[in-house]
């Protein structure tokens, strides 16, 4: 054994509390607006309808039903499949864990037949009704719902949430996202504040791998990494943030190259996620493609600069990956082969909190959990004092769902300074006090909505620096 850890009972301290503290959020619940949920089911319902009748007229399911033979589920991926890539001779870079061609909503996208981007509407209001909102009405009771919050189940050490599962809701979908959070509400006469861990991940991961570039960023506000990457992937001097186009271009770079890489994807599936963000396709570029640029199209600019297809495009990336890991993050790319030979020899890795994973991981999994798993931590042990304070000082707020790196206030809005106040202080003195092997700043984003609105409604709250 490499070494006993001398952390477990304070692991098991931050589950005993954080199972006290999880209770009570249970115990608080969030208000449903009932005849809402009720109301948008048939709505929804009527719009599939729609859409249905209208994908069954079309050339490519008239083909798609010819060609096999029989009725179409147009839910099936098997059936679909199947049609794409066996009937058709269609090819996606996204493979299934069984080897199989994707068809999952990024490679449906990366086809670029229109008829497909219905079916995903499609699917997409089918769950929004039946996993979402049918689970919101079904686990009301009295037009409140009190998810469970479990601390046992998850190999990470993250929580999990179900009856119903709050964490799933959906936020990267704009439409899905509003619909379902337009159902829920605070008390009446409360406001929702949801104070969300600002770059926990990667600020976490540095306190495992400590790559001097990657704490330059950190510790310094003004630099920006994934304004630099999105200057390098699209070849532009500057990226200016109030453009609207700048601002996609350095979204994509965040979460379709950075964010994948440190994950553990390689560039092949980051060039897919790239061309997917900036709208170009897979296959040889013209002029006048993909999102406006001031003056010109992202494919006007990519020609000029010599990248003038996907396959070219798919090449650029590979260098930048290789400078990427050798030349810009050395010291976090060792770690990952460290911690990597750390658990081939042990079997098992130690997280910075005090738990231990083990059992059958992958490469991506060893460097991935224990960063997964601190930072959810940082937000529990956050969640256990603000919950105490609410608890000693009688506050009229409550904590009323957690989602990994964020929670979620019904706040009474008399008592919005002190809340934030508290937890300002909490996140950036107490939590670095609490855990010294933390070396980079601690701190977070909060949004709030209007008096008696859904969720919703939240919008970004600019913190006035006498609270911080």
């Amino acid at each position: 054994m490499y070494d006993i850890n001398p952390h477990r009972e304070n692991a098991y301290k931050l589950l005993h509390d954080g199972i006290l503290a999880l209770t009570r959020v249970e115990q608080a619940g969030i208000r449903i607006d009932l005849e809402y949920t009720r109301n948008m089911k048939l709505r929804l319902t009527r719009m599939i309808d729609r859409l249905e009748k209208e994908f069954k007229n079309t050339k490519f399911y008239r083909r798609w039903e010819h060609t096999t033979g029989k009725k179409i589920n147009i839910g099936s991926n098997p059936q679909l499949a199947h049609y794409l890539y066996d009937v058709i001779g269609l090819k996606t870079e996204r493979i299934t864990e069984t080897g199989q061609y994707s068809t999952d909503e990024e490679s449906l996208i990366s086809l670029n037949i229109p008829e497909l981007n219905s079916l995903l509407r499609i699917r997409k209001l089918k769950k929004v009704r039946d996993t979402y909102l049918d689970a919101f009405e079904r686990e009301q009771v009295d037009e409140y719902i009190h998810p469970f919050f479990n601390l046992h189940l998850v190999t990470t050490y993250r929580s999990s949430s179900d009856s119903p599962n709050f964490q799933n809701i959906p936020k990267r979908d704009e439409e899905a996202m509003q619909i379902c959070r337009r159902a829920l509400y605070p008390r009446p006469g409360h406001q929702f504040l949801e104070v969300d861990f600002k770059g926990i991940e990667v600020g976490i991961s540095t306190c495992y791998h400590k790559d001097p570039t990657m704490l330059r960023y950190l510790r310094n506000p003004a630099s920006d990494m994934h304004a630099d990457m999105a200057r390098q992937i699209f070849v532009i001097d500057k990226i200016d943030k109030s453009l609207t186009s700048h601002y996609t271009l350095r979204q994509a770079a965040k979460n379709g190259f950075v964010f994948p890489e440190f994950y553990g994807d390689y560039y092949k599936n980051c060039a897919m996620n790239l061309c997917g963000w900036v709208k170009l396709p897979q296959e040889r570029w013209r002029k006048g493609q993909g999102i406006e640029l001031p003056g010109r199209a992202i494919s006007d600019h990519l020609i000029e600069k010599g990248i003038e297809s996907y396959s070219s495009f798919e090449e650029h990336l590979k260098k930048i990956e290789n400078d990427f890991w050798e030349k810009r993050f050395p010291e976090y790319a060792k770690w990952k082969e460290r911690w990597w030979k750390i658990y081939r020899r042990y079997g098992y890795i130690d997280l910075l909190t005090g738990f231990r994973c083990s059992g059958i991981m992958s490469k991506n999994d060893v460097t991935n959990y224990p960063v997964q798993g601190a930072a959810f931590h940082c937000l529990l042990w956050t969640l256990i004092q603000v919950d105490k304070v609410m608890k000693e000082e009688g506050l009229d707020s409550r904590i009323v769902n957690q989602i990994h790196d964020s929670m979620l206030i019904d706040l009474n809005p008399t008592e919005l300074n002190h809340i934030i106040r508290v937890i300002n202080g909490i996140v950036r003195e107490d939590l670095p006090t609490h855990w010294k092997w933390i070396i980079v700043p601690m701190q977070v984003d909060m949004e709030i909505s209007p008096v008696d609105e859904s969720w919703a409604e939240k919008k970004e709250m600019k913190v006035k620096e006498e609270f911080v």
